[in-house]
């Protein structure tokens, strides 16, 4: 545990210090606050709730782009820079490798998603905002951005490159995506099987709306569980190779 929090300080640091995590910052800020003002602020008589749904439903796009982007470099870049070597040599396993660098996207997406926080409170100024739709969008943004993020530290993990990196993980993201769709033409139990695995349609919108459901929490935690076990053997077969 104490060489995961190694890598985490580490990569942390990465993000702050580089160019990168910057520009991704501040672009999610800046388009998150142009689609809050041209979308959820647009003329017309709106309900506190719909607001806030409309401010979750663009928030939680700019979050899976976001967290693409952050993870894409967790691993290629190592290829990249000839690093890999001393990653494998050092005396961190591969799963705790996994852990700080998957922790360290994960803290700086929930900084810079929390920054977004006085979107939202400006509702307040003509309406009432409840606190439990805040912490519920809120938490569904970063069980969301931590999927994506396990999804995106498996697309480095099995890339030679960031940009196939970011090519990778989001095939994977846009297949669960649009497994809803693809639920409604197939016959059951494939189609339940489908359209639970939907990432956005089946459990992102209960969030969006105000709702936390168990199963929703589960499945965002196993699916970034799954893609970190999975970058995790595939770092060791790599080491083995």
């Amino acid at each position: 545990m104490r060489n995961a929090l190694v890598v985490a300080r580490r990569e942390l640091l990465g993000y702050v210090r580089t160019p990168m995590g910057v520009v991704i910052a501040a672009a999610v800020l800046a388009v998150d606050g142009l689609l809050f003002n041209g979308f959820a602020l647009r003329a017309g008589k709106r309900l506190s709730t719909e607001v806030l749904r409309d401010f979750f439903y663009f928030s939680s796009g700019t979050t899976m782009i976001a967290a693409i982007l952050l993870s894409m470099r967790l691993f290629a870049e190592e290829v990249q820079t000839g690093t890999r070597v001393l990653l494998r040599t050092s005396p961190v396993t591969d799963a705790e490798a996994v852990a700080g660098k998957f922790l360290a996207a994960w803290l700086f997406l929930a900084a810079v998603t929390l920054l977004t926080l006085p979107m939202p409170l400006l509702v307040m100024v003509h309406g009432k905002v409840a606190a439990g739709h805040l912490l519920a969008g809120y938490l569904g943004l970063l069980l969301a951005g931590a999927a994506v993020l396990g999804i995106g530290t498996f697309g480095s993990s099995i890339a030679g490159n960031q940009v196939v990196a970011a090519i990778a993980s989001t095939a994977i993201l846009v297949v669960l995506l649009v497994s809803w769709l693809v639920a409604k033409v197939v016959e059951p139990p494939i189609s339940d099987v489908l359209a639970h695995l939907a990432f956005y349609d089946k459990h992102f919108v209960p969030f969006m709306n105000g709702l936390v459901h168990l199963r929703d929490v589960a499945y965002y935690l196993s699916v970034a569980y799954f893609f970190l076990l999975l970058s995790t053997w595939t770092l060791r077969a790599r080491r083995w190779a």
